[in-house]
């Protein structure tokens, strides 16, 4: 639909209602719902910048050596030759070289035009104070460890300087971050939250918007309704960052070891396009991944480290139990007597279990073997589940008893008196950091500060006895 302007939208130098929809984002010319001649307009005057979707890099000794030219995608920074093609292009008819890594966004190519606005920024409703002359209303109580984490967030992010939280699962990370989001609200100044996980943004959502009431929150995942344009607060995943552009004065980012970030080159290129020049970053993780945390042992940046969760408890150090071989056993139509005789002990006293294992085809016999042994109201659970997000509603509400899922599930979901156990912890697939993760889930509220955290194996792996150590290594910081 092609947007005209309103009478009360023409500025003596530029469209606002164009204004608006572009700034802050990166769009595709031709995706720009506007007439094309009044955005070459704003161009001429210098008030949008357009660049091509895919460039080649002046880089004399590759080309050389190769007899080609290397390539960038200005969209998602893929550089890598064997994820560019080149087609006869209908729209310039000459050979253009398109992008395969972002192709589902649409096609981007060497003749695309991509738009950004670098005029004026548009006039914001300023947010107002409450009551109490500030913005974040939560009612709770900082830890001491907490509220120096906090004062000194809010220090080094004001001094230009991004910041490492390096603290334990359960530590209250989104809470201590409450103080740096409200002082960068009350001076104007747009803040993005995000996180790769879907479903660690469905979770924070609630809690910002119940934190800061009187603020405008936007939630972006794949399928959210919870959409508000120019929020000052966003609550993101960071694939939903793509088609921002120097849009952001202060970037958090929660779980940044978590995959698929840590894993992605373009995620990371798409939060760092989504904040503005200079703008400070804080990292938020229980495991850090080794670029961020040399830096920090090293003092190239600044941070701190929590050992102890905000109700003052140890974390749980998960328990080694072999299983045998748990692949034969399931194979055969039969569950390992030892983690068996574990559930059904569960069951009985009435607590809920999260069981982790390594693959959706595993999760989906596991699950039927577990109904076929009369146990109630289990679930299974993956990324791809198009009931995911309902069934683990109804974890949440009591009403499954046992959820069976993949290491989607490994952070970002909170369940109060909650048991963990991981069936075939030996697979490749946990891994020091997620084995932490997994543990992480247990203990988390005051009222249920401990419980089991159990690894059922055929051979303890390197990973599993990192993860335990690391556990024990956090609580021996911790004072316990």
């Amino acid at each position: 639909m092609m947007l005209l302007p309103r009478s009360d939208s023409i500025h003596p130098n530029f469209n606002q209602d164009l204004q608006r929809f572009l700034f802050g984002r990166e769009y595709q010319i031709d995706e720009l719902p506007f007439p094309e001649d009044m955005i070459r307009q704003h161009v001429r005057k210098g008030l949008i910048a357009l660049r091509r979707g895919v460039e080649a890099v002046d880089d004399g000794l590759f080309s050389l050596l190769l007899g080609s030219r290397r390539w960038v995608c200005r969209r998602c920074g893929n550089s890598d030759p064997g994820l560019f093609g080149s087609c006869a292009c209908g729209r310039c008819r000459k050979s253009c070289v398109y992008c395969r890594r972002c192709l589902n966004m649409g096609v981007v190519r060497s003749c695309t035009e991509l738009a950004t606005w670098v005029g004026p920024e548009p006039v914001r409703q300023p947010v107002t104070p409450g009551g109490n002359g500030g913005l974040c209303e939560w009612t709770g109580t900082l830890s001491g460890e907490q509220a120096a984490a906090a004062a000194e967030l809010v220090r080094c992010l004001n001094e230009g300087h991004s910041f490492l939280i390096w603290a334990v699962t359960g530590s209250g990370k989104t809470e201590l971050m409450f103080p740096a989001i409200e002082y960068a609200l009350l001076r104007g100044e747009r803040v993005v939250l995000t996180t790769p996980r879907t479903d660690v943004v469905r979770e924070l959502f609630p809690r910002m918007k119940a934190s800061f009431p009187s603020v405008p929150v936007s939630a972006l995942y794949a399928g959210s309704e919870d959409r508000i344009p120019d929020a000052p607060l966003v609550i993101s995943t960071t694939h939903q960052l793509i088609r921002f552009h120097r849009c952001f004065d202060r970037v958090f980012i929660d779980e940044v070891d978590a995959f698929p970030f840590h894993f992605d080159p373009m995620l990371e290129y798409a939060v760092q396009k989504a904040a503005k020049e200079g703008a400070p970053f804080a990292y938020l993780s229980a495991t850090p991944p080794p670029r961020l945390k040399n830096a920090y042992l090293r003092g190239d940046l600044k941070g701190t480290k929590i050992a102890r969760r905000f109700h003052g408890h140890p974390l749980p150090v998960p328990l080694f139990c072999w299983a045998g071989n748990w692949k034969k056993s399931v194979a055969q139509g039969f569950l390992p007597p030892a983690m068996l005789k574990w559930i059904k002990g569960k069951m009985e006293a009435g607590i809920q279990i999260f069981l982790f294992v390594p693959s959706v085809s595993l999760l989906r016999e596991l699950t039927e073997l577990l109904q076929r042994e009369a146990l109630d109201h289990v679930a299974g659970v993956h990324a791809e589940d198009p009931d995911r997000h309902v069934k683990v509603t109804l974890f949440r509400e009591g009403r499954i008893r046992i959820l069976v899922t993949t290491t989607i599930l490994e952070r970002g979901v909170t369940v109060p008196a909650v048991e963990a156990a991981v069936f075939g912890a030996d697979d490749p697939v946990f891994d020091e950091r997620a084995l932490v993760q997994i543990a992480g889930r247990v203990g988390r509220s005051p009222e249920y500060p401990a419980g089991d955290v159990v690894f059922f194996h055929n051979g303890r792996t390197l990973e599993m006895v990192r993860a335990r150590r690391h556990i024990e290594q956090m609580n021996e910081e911790g004072g316990f």
